[in-house]
């Protein structure tokens, strides 16, 4: 039996099975069948869509700086912190990456926070070191593509890891603390920084960081390296006490570890961040 023949299918009958577009005349050599004419729509449709999709023009418009009128802090990604400045703030020390406007940058002064914080400092590397952000304008930071989070402490206190700290407000009083035992000092970014008061705060972690509570019938033991900021009335204590000669050179947790017990909460990162081997 011989097969029947296409018909053509009058244009007025035409239309796209899934959008419902009608063929125009220049299309009218594949309007033959709804079907062929579907197909034929869409993949123009998508051809035109990835033309668009990747222009410049459009990467321009994507990356383009938005001012959403978000106060002191907002977020252009996930990853990178703009501060509209009209003051001064405090910012980690070689977090900046871009700035428009007047601003002044000035590292903290030797002795602005006494001889007892200067030791600390020396002690704990650049990952508390901070600058002094002054004027107007908007400055851009980030710290090697980490995640960004940003806080507004109402009249509340925190401890951040020291190199998970990126900027705060002026407003926020800071004390940089160390652990009291000479171990701590050589597992690596065991130093941290007390924020306590009313302001806004941005801090970094390794992808998305998790709080567990803590409580005095469930204390919380955490990795040094992967915790990333405790509440302000918790005071961790080494769970493990080693040798000298056993930490030297080994950045897990595995030889010292934090034990948090009482009221309060522990943010860990699924990260170990282990600041004094990369320092040495």
């Amino acid at each position: 039996m011989k097969p029947a023949e296409a018909r053509p299918v009058p244009m007025e009958s035409l239309h796209c099975r899934w959008c419902g577009t009608r063929p125009t005349r220049s299309m009218a050599l594949w309007a033959c069948s709804p079907t062929l004419f579907s197909f034929y729509h869409h993949d123009l449709k998508d051809l035109t869509m990835s033309e668009r999709r990747y222009s410049l023009d459009r990467f321009l418009e994507k990356t383009r700086d938005k001012d959403l009128n978000q106060g002191l802090f907002e977020l252009e990604s996930d990853r990178m912190l703009d501060i509209n400045l009209n003051g001064e703030v405090w910012t980690k020390m070689g977090s900046m990456i871009a700035y428009t406007g007047n601003v002044k940058f000035e590292r903290e002064g030797i002795l602005s926070q006494g001889l007892g914080n200067l030791l600390k400092k020396a002690v704990s590397g650049e990952g508390t070191a901070l600058t002094k952000v002054s004027g107007k304008g908007s400055v851009f930071c980030a710290d090697s593509g980490k995640k960004i989070t940003i806080l507004e402490l109402q009249n509340e206190a925190i401890c951040v890891n020291g190199n998970d700290l990126l900027a705060f407000e002026m407003s926020l009083n800071y004390n940089i603390k160390m652990m009291k035992k000479m171990t701590a000092m050589l597992a690596g970014g065991l130093f941290n920084i007390r924020l306590e008061g009313t302001g806004m705060v941005a801090i970094t972690s390794h992808y998305d960081p998790i709080t567990l509570p803590v409580t005095p019938h469930q204390p919380v033991v955490t990795d040094p390296n992967a915790t990333v900021l405790w509440s302000g009335q918790l005071e961790p204590q080494l769970k493990t006490d080693v040798q000298f000669k056993t930490i030297i050179g080994r950045g897990s947790g595995e030889s010292l570890q934090f034990l948090f017990q009482g009221h309060g909460f522990v943010v860990v990162q699924p990260y170990e961040e282990v600041v004094f081997q990369n320092q040495s």
